[in-house]
């Protein structure tokens, strides 16, 4: 090879890689975290749940949509799931927290479950119309757990060591604000109530946060917290379902499920949190040999601060179950909250939920060094998407996924896709509550 020609290649091969332009997969949608599945890979598309502003169609605003993206092609199909009945109605349903949960049933067909964000006692049903098929559904079927619910979130899952049964985790049975769960035998086509999950021995109305997992087999694991974090200087705890029974991580028996575990504290502890780390669970996922590793935040520095008041210092962690005991270590700076309403959101981690070595997460902060990231194309401050990969869980290697940018990048998450390749899709704008947002759902598909 000649000299001049290997040094070009040798140059070429030092520069940064320039990040590939993101898939718009709605030109306008929102999504909280606490709902599982938002996004599903189904007969090789991607399917994609989430809650329109409005903002360059007002007809949209506050419609429960469902958008369908042909990997293959590249093909885009939307589809309103719901949308609401008058002003009112619709200034309800503009809520992130209203997003739909998916599931595959054992027909192929594919369930979607949405919930307004309390008002009412109504969880919504919609099955698609074909198997693996996200283009066209039957009409809205309603359960009601008990009147006096009022309920939100859905988190579903399918065992097939229970014949089947669906599980569907809520909030809110008889008005408790607690997590809560429901069952169907028919394959999503009747639904029973359950009881509590997660009961919460106080005065104060307090509401665990909890995050979902299934090997979709015989377990579902949950990652929860005490409570919300502005009520609550929050730690993390795991717990997980199997043969009726509520276990600890070591597999000792809480209670079973229809009892409910008698109080947060009761699951395994993962990370004590106090006045000035107070945690919220991001995300769960389970290894291939069923072991759990989840992702949270934390705030520190909180202690004595008014609610309000924007917390500036948030770290991300990452822990894994072992066998025997939890391993807890942070992993990077998140910045500061994103709005000063809501002082603990953060841009969000999210796991790969088929390799525990590989994580993403939304700051506006240097992930090393926690320096504000400021752009370079309009001055400002941004939430950007990184990167971060280890082998020995100590340490991570941060890359840059989006860099220099003019809106927000919040809220990553990437669906369940063994193979070789993987899809990580966010939020694209701006927030400025979860009742006002004006995002776009992009993302990209890459090679593992």
């Amino acid at each position: 090879m000649r000299p001049l020609r290997f040094l070009l290649l040798l140059a070429a091969a030092l520069l940064p890689l320039a990040a590939a332009d993101p898939v718009v997969f709605n030109d306008d949608g929102g999504w909280c975290w606490y709902q599982d599945e938002r996004v599903v890979i189904a007969n090789g598309r991607l399917v994609i749940g989430s809650v329109a502003s409005g903002r360059d169609d007002p007809r949209r605003r506050g419609n429960i949509e469902v958008v369908s993206y042909d990997i293959a092609s590249g093909a885009l199909h939307r589809f309103t799931l719901h949308e609401g009945l008058d002003e009112k109605d619709r200034r309800q349903w503009y809520d992130d927290h209203n997003v739909p949960a998916f599931l595959s049933t054992a027909s192929g067909h594919l369930l979607a479950i949405y919930a307004k964000h309390g008002p009412e006692e109504k969880i919504y049903l919609r099955r698609s119309e074909r198997p693996g098929d996200a283009t066209a559904w039957n009409p809205a079927q309603i359960f009601v757990p008990s009147e006096k619910s009022r309920v939100t979130y859905s988190n579903a899952f399918r065992l097939s060591a229970e014949k089947g049964r669906i599980y569907n985790f809520f909030r809110g049975l008889d008005n408790s604000f607690k997590p809560s769960w429901m069952t169907s035998d028919d394959d999503g086509r009747t639904w029973t109530t359950g009881g509590i999950a997660i009961n919460v021995p106080s005065e104060f109305r307090h509401r665990p946060y909890v995050k979902y997992a299934s090997n979709g087999r015989d377990t579902i694991h949950l990652a929860y917290t005490e409570g919300h974090p502005r009520d609550f200087d929050n730690s993390i705890y795991h717990a997980y379902y199997q043969g009726g029974q509520l276990r600890r991580s070591d597999g000792t028996v809480i209670s079973s499920l229809k009892e409910g575990m008698p109080r947060p504290e009761d699951g395994t502890r993962v990370f004590a949190g106090g006045p000035d780390r107070v945690a919220w669970i991001s995300d769960l996922h389970l290894d291939s040999r069923g072991q759990p590793y989840l992702a949270y935040s934390v705030q520190m520095n909180d202690a004595g601060k008014k609610p309000g008041h924007c917390g500036q210092d948030h770290r991300y962690r990452f822990a894994r179950w072992d066998g025997k005991r939890w391993q807890d270590s942070e992993v990077a700076f998140a910045g500061t909250c994103i709005y000063p309403r809501e002082d603990d959101y953060t841009g969000l981690i999210t796991l790969d939920p088929h390799d525990p070595r590989t994580l993403y997460i939304s700051t506006n902060a240097d992930p090393v060094t926690g320096a504000p990231l400021i752009s370079q194309a309009d001055g400002q401050r941004h939430w950007e998407i990184f990167r971060g990969v280890t082998r020995d869980f100590r340490k991570w290697t941060w890359t840059a996924v989006t860099n220099n940018s003019t809106a927000d990048n919040l809220r990553p998450i990437v669906p369940e896709w063994p193979g070789k390749r993987r899809a990580l899709l966010w939020l694209q704008g701006k927030m400025r509550t979860y009742t006002d947002f004006d995002f776009r759902v992009v993302g990209l598909i890459e090679p593992r």
